[in-house]
């Protein structure tokens, strides 16, 4: 540990707003750094957080993967796939890996391009709207709603009480830790008699072989935990995705008119959105045994966080790396995670942020952010905008 007065703090409001410059600091003079305060350890460079997050025996997911969960030391419902650990983890990830296949993905994209349609048309002709609000709110929402089989009218509703379970207030912990409320138990009992082509469905009707060895089909219980925790990263974080489009691509015009004249560079400015803007910049693991970083100590018993944020603008890592670049050669970031815990969503992430780009530079191959009311959620878990209004020229 070098001796420097750099402070991080996940809740600490003026550092989450733009956390770079403390990220650039912790690199290069607290590559280990301890909080005492928090009581955490945390490691910042791109070569420390890949090879910790690949670590399973070491850093364990079973705990939780936020702060102040680990920390609370709760009892995590089954179903929870960030916060478990083989065996039960790899049962779980291979039931809802039928879900997320390639192809079942790709054969999303044409209702993905038909939300995005239905949200932009409407705002043809304004002056200005919430790029949040008319799209990041909408889009995602309506393909998970749809994934799941939960009713149209019913998708804005289930949308903003999962939402609230991601807030917290400005500069405190997260409260809530309820993974299996019973939010979806009507639709789960409603799909149990009624089956039908969605994921509900598939989940109440698929057999497996559970880490007991025993062949049998998920409890109710094990369904709603599995839902809740599907709507929540389904919705919250390819919402902030789109934020951070809006948003950084106002910060570069002239990267934007590329994308305007050449749509084959969207796929790639997604993924330099994705490593530029993280939308969770931290992920935290439960210390299962003494470990040595950086000829320190780690005890068991201690958590770590991973700065994804910052491990995706290590300039060892990407040269110049606190520079957005839409041809930047990109052969993997740690946005979705590493290894066994690597994000079973992002396929479906990435196609839903490059129609939805496709869909906006179509209409609006110009725009700026109102900077005065544009607001940033107040989350320790999740950063992006809560609103983001843009000026239509």
């Amino acid at each position: 540990m070098s001796t420097t007065d750099v402070y991080y703090d996940p809740y600490d409001v003026a550092i989450h707003t733009d956390p770079y410059p403390v990220f650039r600091r912790l690199r290069e003079e607290a590559p280990l750094y301890y909080n005492e305060r928090h009581d955490f350890f945390a490691v910042s460079r791109y070569d420390d957080v890949e090879r910790g997050l690949i670590d399973r025996e070491t850093y364990i997911s079973g705990r939780g993967a936020i702060l102040e969960l680990i920390k609370a030391n709760i009892t995590i419902p089954p179903g929870v796939l960030l916060f478990e650990d083989p065996p039960v983890h790899t049962v779980h990830r291979g039931l809802l890996s039928r879900v997320f296949t390639p192809r079942k993905v790709a054969a999303l994209e044409p209702k993905i391009r038909e939300f995005c349609v239905r949200s932009l048309d409407l705002l043809i002709g304004a002056k200005g709207f919430d790029l949040v609000a008319d799209l990041g709110a909408q889009m995602p929402m309506r393909v998970i709603g749809m994934l799941l089989g939960i009713p149209e009218q019913d998708q804005e509703a289930v949308r903003d009480s999962v939402d609230a379970t991601l807030r917290t207030e400005a500069g405190k912990p997260m409260q809530r830790s309820d993974f299996s409320g019973d939010m979806f138990g009507e639709y789960i009992d409603w799909r149990a008699e009624h089956p039908s082509d969605d994921l509900m469905t598939e989940l109440l009707q698929a057999e497996f072989e559970d880490e007991t060895g025993k062949v049998r089909r998920l409890a109710r219980e094990e369904v709603l935990t599995y839902v809740n925790v599907i709507a929540g990263a389904g919705n919250e974080t390819t919402n902030r995705l789109i934020g951070w489009a809006g948003k950084v691509l106002a910060d570069h015009p002239d990267q934007r008119r590329q994308l305007v004249q050449d749509r084959s560079l969207i796929p790639n400015a997604i993924e330099e959105i994705l490593r530029y803007e993280a939308p969770a910049p931290c992920l935290g693991r439960y210390v299962a045994r003494d470990v040595q970083v950086h000829d320190r100590t780690i005890a068991e018993g201690s958590v770590m966080l991973f700065l994804i944020g910052s491990a995706n603008r290590d300039d060892r890592r990407y040269p110049h790396g606190d520079r957005f670049d839409i041809h930047r050669q990109i052969d993997q970031h740690v946005t979705f995670g590493h290894g066994i815990h690597f994000c079973m969503g992002a396929a479906l992430a990435r196609l839903e942020g490059r129609v939805a780009l496709e869909e906006l530079l179509k209409r609006f191959p110009e725009w700026e952010v109102d900077r005065e009311r544009a607001k940033l959620a107040s989350t320790s878990t999740v950063r992006g905008w809560e609103t983001l209004p843009v000026f239509i020229p």
